[in-house]
Formats: structure tokens, C-alpha cells, sequence
């Protein structure tokens, strides 16, 4: 049997660290942080216990490397549904999905997002990955698209404004409802309630009541 070209051994570990991150999301997102081991991760993803160990440093590393590719390919889902966005106001439909995304990862994922969080404010923050990567490249080129003329300030502004509604959806006792912290990032970013991927209630007004435009008139 001839030897496995150098291509199909960066296929396979490519796929197996796949399987550990998708592993690592699913478990987290039942289990929680504490009860998940990396023991069970890979048995999870099919591999072999030192592999895990292999590709990421700890539980955290592995930890946030899977949350960020969950959110770069749900964010890339929604910026390329159907129909996809074009003409001069894709721009603002593209950010408003952005926001959307995450939103809704917030919303349907409360266990794994409220753990990320919680481990991105730990001592050694961000994991800087291929994943966070990509999650950074696609936000940045939502801004772009949206019309910054300064994405390098821009983007991290973004992203700021966007883990700030994450953690209000998530905070335990005082969560806010994901509607109000939409009409807050819509109306600063000038965007109509309509774009995106609206929720099934009202529009919130200023004051936290439905159907109200906002003091500058926007909708």
C-alpha cells in the first residue's frame, strides 16, 4: 500500500479537528462547561484522547475556537440566504442580518454562549484561532459593505456593541429581551426594523413600548 499523499493527511486532520469542535459545541450546549471532560469530547467526535490535546493547548482554547466557528458559519449562512442581498441598500440588509445572527445565537443557544462569554472574560481572553479568524474577516467586510470609511475602527466597535446584546440577553436575573437590544442596534446603525430577519413581535419604541419610531423619526 503506498503512502498517504501529504493532501489527503491535511484533509484527514482537518476533518477530525472538525469533528472535535462540532463534538465540543453539541456537549457543551447539553452538559454545560463543567461536566463536559475532554474525555468525552473525543469520544464524541470519534478520535483518539491525545488528539484533542494535539490540536488545542485546554478545555477553554478548544472551547472558544468551537463557539467562533459556530458563529462564522451561522453568520455566513445568513448573509448568504436566499435571496442575497444586492443593490445599494445590501449594505444595511448585510449588517442587519449580522446583528440578527447573533442574536439568535444568543437566544437559541443560551448554555454555550452565556460559557463563552464567561471564558472570554477570564485572564486569557480571546483565543486568537482560524476560526475567530474568519468570524473577524466577515464582520469586518459587513462594516465595509455597510459603508465605513474606517473598518480598522469600525469593526471592533461592531463586534463591542454586539457581545454588550449577547450578554444582556444572557445576564441571570436581568436579561433583556433580544427585540428592544435589536431596536437599539438597528437605530444607531440606521437600520429599518424590517430588514434582516425580523422577530415575530412589534417594533419596540423608545421607551420600551411597540410600534413607536424612534426620536429621529428612523423605522
Amino acid at each position: 500500500m503506498s503512502p498517504r499523499s501529504a493532501s489527503v493527511n491535511e484533509e484527514m486532520r482537518r476533518r477530525s479537528r472538525e469533528r472535535l469542535l462540532q463534538a465540543t459545541v453539541e456537549l457543551v450546549d447539553e452538559r454545560g462547561y463543567e461536566a463536559t471532560t475532554l474525555g468525552d469530547i473525543a469520544d464524541r467526535a470519534g478520535s483518539a484522547r491525545g488528539l484533542v490535546s494535539y490540536y488545542f493547548p485546554g478545555k477553554r482554547q478548544l472551547l472558544q475556537s468551537a463557539v467562533h466557528r459556530l458563529m462564522h458559519r451561522t453568520l455566513a449562512e445568513a448573509l448568504e440566504r436566499e435571496p442575497r442581498p444586492a443593490g445599494p441598500d445590501a449594505g444595511r440588509e448585510l449588517l442587519a442580518r449580522a446583528v440578527d445572527a447573533v442574536l439568535a445565537l444568543a437566544r437559541d443557544r443560551p448554555t454555550l454562549m452565556r460559557t463563552h462569554m464567561a471564558g472570554i472574560l477570564q485572564q486569557e481572553g480571546f483565543v486568537r484561532c482560524e476560526e475567530q479568524q474568519r468570524l473577524a474577516a466577515l464582520l469586518r467586510e459587513v462594516v465595509v459593505r455597510h459603508g465605513s470609511r474606517d473598518p480598522d475602527t469600525d469593526y471592533p466597535l461592531l463586534r463591542a456593541l454586539l457581545m454588550g446584546a449577547v450578554v444582556a440577553v444572557l445576564l441571570p436575573g436581568a436579561p433583556m429581551p433580544p427585540a428592544r437590544l435589536r431596536a437599539e442596534l438597528f437605530g444607531r446603525y440606521g437600520l429599518d426594523w424590517e430588514l434582516g430577519f425580523p422577530p415575530d413581535v412589534p417594533e419596540p419604541g423608545p421607551s420600551g413600548g411597540s410600534g413607536t419610531p424612534p426620536p429621529d423619526g428612523r423605522r
